[in-house]
């Protein structure tokens, strides 16, 4: 785009163009705060009674002392005022052109009327009673209850909220005024309650900022042609100016050239770069301690102040970095960095062979540096790093720096480094490079720091994607040498675990050849684990559930027969004898059964919170790597214990399908519904088997997986071969438990009066499991529930037996066993066996 400016020269500037809206984090934010609030007012009238109605009641007595000529006349002003204010502010912005902020309004305005009529129909059809006193009562000489939410207020605020009035401090009084009158003549006439009316100005506000999200608001970011005449206010004379890729954190970047003087390079920084990535920041913040989490200004001109005083700092100190020439606003919602212009090429673009020692010991000197006043960087990725002539490195995208760090952050600068070239080069360079420039005993002190919780967000997807490619290219040439006899099972095994080992251990190894005292115990950053967090949300939903979806009265426990229903708790217990056994009778190796026996117990509350089959792999490959099994022989043994189980899965639903359909036909009656079910099953998985084959992408994604989760299994089992007592033990596991768990739906079910076959239940269980395990739910809640339940009545069950047998057999082996896990998970966490 171009334009002319004032003085007549021409001012070029190429660069996309900037969306023409903008999702802020702070309009969800706004939202979220409403709706607590909303839902808050909700709980307050629900258990607040008393003080609600003291409230409405104070409020009635004292309204009779206004004079009722003076409500009439207010009520009257307030009525048309509500209606002509809002009217006269959108005549005038469309006036003006700004038709596009009214728009926003009027929609928001009739989103806000929909919410208001959908929360009046709830309240009066149902809500709790308490909820509806608080919200509604008998205006004077009328018999019908008054609306929750004011229908016509509601939308008001909307509109105020989402044209937003902040630069319009006259408009803004204006219709406040106006809508504070309307509410108080509607509090004193009787026609509303106090509550109503903080419920009405929670949800036009809420409305409003979910509007302004959801459309996104128009975009106010500063555009090239208003940096130009940014920059020609304070001395400059650009003339040619084109976007360049934006800079770490969000900062717009321009090169700028000038009609007399050096080639710059501008970054503009605002409210929408401020605002990005906020969820993530706090997050980080709440997580970790605050060494290890990069500030964040508050505001634009901290912002702009921050970034300033680094640049000087670490021009000042010497190192080498881009010099900062000049600041400016760039109106009330922008700000300018000039600095000048470097020709390089980041250490991204860069090829791994021009990645040389030289420019890496230069960087290392430019951080040394920095270090040595203490200045830290904190984003030491290959965008910050800029190689010019091929040799030389300057550090640049100081603005997330901090001035007198302390030694942790400094440290956790040299392990960023290092590990953002150990990406490029391999650790073996990137140690030797470092400890050529700073001394080992610094680098070894970063040791403790190598962990992925302080390092880069793109770091950290970086190693992954490494980490994982090599293990992926290891696979798959051990399977080839394997399947050519060029090496055998036991050293492809090895390969493979040498090539699965991460980066940051090999970053790790490099560091101890050269100072073997160097500390290893990992830096303590974590204020707040994950698995913390996900240990609170699992108990508090299991807590919700229990309390809620599982009530007394759905057991119909005044007619269960407890004696049946402590024989299926009895083989509810037997079932984690049962799957310790299916899975040390695939380790050759001695474990402590005791151990074994509590880490299925464990594998209970991993259920809560992840897939069935996805938790209970990752739980006992994790276990019996803890038992001093080496990781490729563990993930083979868990793989022939999941391929031993889905076989014998698939042969005891065959065997008992037949039994239980040859049991109806002995009785005279040839059409059972588990063996249509049976049938049906079949006929699915055939269908499922057949559109994988066809489709190239899934059959190529499902071959990967499989081949990647079952290698090494076959020739595990022909290992285990050679020991019959172990097969023994991990069929006869599998057989137990497929058993004990229909003994404890079939004992379920007897407990509530009613009998049938046991290989039909087996059916039923075996055909639930499998639908539990397919669906990505935790535990398979929904999926089992509902399977079982509609398999059970289709076979003719009652559903007054099934629901209740059902609801049981899912306590005593889902939701009972999770309080026993969650000890026995923390157990083994502290003996180091999980």
């Amino acid at each position: 785009m171009a334009d002319e400016p004032p003085n007549g020269e021409h001012l070029a500037v190429d660069e996309p163009l900037l969306a023409a809206r903008a999702h802020r984090p702070s309009d969800l934010l706004r939202f979220l705060a409403g709706l607590l609030g909303i839902v808050a007012l909700f709980l307050v009238a629900r258990f607040a009674v008393s003080t609600t109605s003291g409230l409405e009641t104070d409020i009635s007595k004292n309204a009779e002392h206004i004079p009722s000529w003076l409500t009439t006349v207010a009520g009257l002003v307030s009525s048309i005022a509500v209606l002509a204010v809002p009217l006269s502010f959108a005549v005038e912005r469309l006036i003006k052109r700004d038709g596009l902020r009214v728009a926003d309004g009027v929609l928001a305005s009739v989103l806000a009327y929909g919410v208001s009529l959908g929360v009046d129909w709830w309240v009066a059809a149902g809500a709790p009673s308490e909820v509806r006193n608080a919200l509604t009562q008998f205006p004077p000489g009328s018999q019908s209850l008054t609306d929750p939410v004011h229908g016509y207020l509601a939308p008001v605020i909307a509109y105020m909220t989402a044209v937003g009035m902040s630069s319009r401090p006259r408009w803004r009084v204006a219709l406040w005024s106006v809508v504070l009158l309307s509410g108080l003549t509607e509090l004193a006439s009787g026609y509303t309650t106090v509550l109503s009316l903080i419920l009405t100005v929670l949800i036009g506000w809420s409305v409003a900022y979910a509007t302004l999200y959801a459309i996104g608001s128009p975009n106010i970011r500063p555009t090239g042609q208003h940096l130009m005449i940014g920059l020609r206010k304070v001395g400059f004379s650009p003339s040619v100016a084109h976007g360049a890729p934006d800079a770490p954190g969000g900062a717009r970047r321009y090169y700028v050239e000038q009609v007399s003087g050096p080639p710059l390079d501008v970054h503009v920084i605002d409210r929408e770069q401020q605002a990005s990535g906020f969820f993530y920041r706090a997050w980080r913040r709440v997580r970790l301690r605050s060494v290890a989490v990069r500030r964040s200004p508050q505001s634009l001109r901290q912002a702009l102040e921050q970034e300033a005083l680094i640049a000087y700092a670490a021009t000042a100190s010497g190192a080498r970095a881009p010099q900062l020439v000049a600041t400016s606003e760039l109106g009330p919602d922008a700000a300018v960095l000039v600095y000048e212009k470097l020709t390089g090429r980041p250490l991204d673009e860069l090829a791994d062979d021009e990645v040389t020692d030289e420019a890496m010991a230069s960087f290392w000197e430019a951080v040394d540096a920095l270090h040595q006043r203490r200045i830290a960087h904190r984003r030491l990725t290959g965008e910050s790093l800029l190689v010019v002539d091929e040799k030389t490195g300057y550090l640049v995208n100081l603005s997330g720096g901090d001035i007198a760090a302390g030694d942790l952050t400094l440290r956790i600068d040299i392990a960023q480094l290092l590990t953002t070239f150990a990406l490029r080069v391999g650790p073996e360079r990137a140690v030797a490079t470092a400890n050529l420039v700073l001394s080992a005993d610094r680098v070894a002190a970063s040791l403790p720091l190598l962990q992925p919780v302080a390092l880069n967000r793109g770091s950290r997807a970086d190693l992954s994607r490494l980490n994982k490619a090599r293990k992926s290219t290891a696979q798959a040439l051990a399977l080839e040498q394997v399947a050519a006899g060029e090496r055998t099972q036991q050293q492809a095994e090895e390969d493979i675990a040498i090539a699965s080992e991460d980066l940051l251990s090999r970053i790790r190894g490099q560091i101890l050849q050269v100072v073997p005292e160097a500390p290893l115990a990992p830096e303590k950053l974590e204020r707040l684990k994950p698995k913390t967090v996900i240990t609170v949300v699992a108990l508090a939903f299991a807590a919700y559930f229990a309390l809620t979806a599982i009530k007394p009265e759905q057991f119909n426990l005044d007619r269960m027969n407890w004696a049946w229903a402590a024989a299926a708790l009895a083989a509810s217990a037997m079932s984690y004898i049962a799957a310790s056994m299916s899975l040390t009778g695939f380790v050759l190796e001695r474990l402590p059964f005791r151990r074994t026996v509590a880490a299925q117990v464990a594998g209970s509350f991993v259920k809560l919170v992840a897939p069935a089959a996805i938790g209970g792999i990752a739980l006992n490959t994790r276990y019996l790597q803890k038992a001093g099994i080496r990781p490729v022989q563990a993930v083979a043994s868990v793989g022939a214990s999941q391929l031993a189980g889905l076989g014998g899965h698939l042969f005891l639903l065959f065997t008992f399908g037949l039994i239980a359909g040859g049991q109806r036909q002995a009785e005279g009656n040839g059409e059972f519904g588990t063996s249509r079910a049976l049938i049906i099953g079949v006929l699915s998985t055939a269908v499922l088997a057949l559109v994988i084959a066809a489709v190239g992408p899934i059959r190529r994604f499902v071959v990967t997986r499989v081949r990647a989760l079952f290698f090494g299994v076959v020739p595990r089992m022909l290992d285990l071969m050679q020991n019959p007592q172990k097969l023994l033990t991990g069929f006869g596991g599998i057989l137990l438990l497929t058993l004990s768990f229909t003994a404890c739906l079939d004992a379920s079910i007897r407990a509530f009066g009613y009998t049938m076959s046991f290989s039909a239940v087996a059916v039923v269980f075996l055909t639930a499991n499998a639908a539990g395990s397919a669906i990505p739910t935790p535990g398979g809640i929904g999926a089992v529930e509902v399977t079982l339940i509609g398999t059970l009545t289709f076979t003719g069950v009652p559903a007054t037996v099934a629901t209740p047998a059902v609801f049981l057999y899912r306590l005593l082996t889902f939701w009972l066993p999770v309080i026993p896990g969650w000890i026995c998970y923390n157990v083994l966490q502290r003996k180091d066996a999980l």
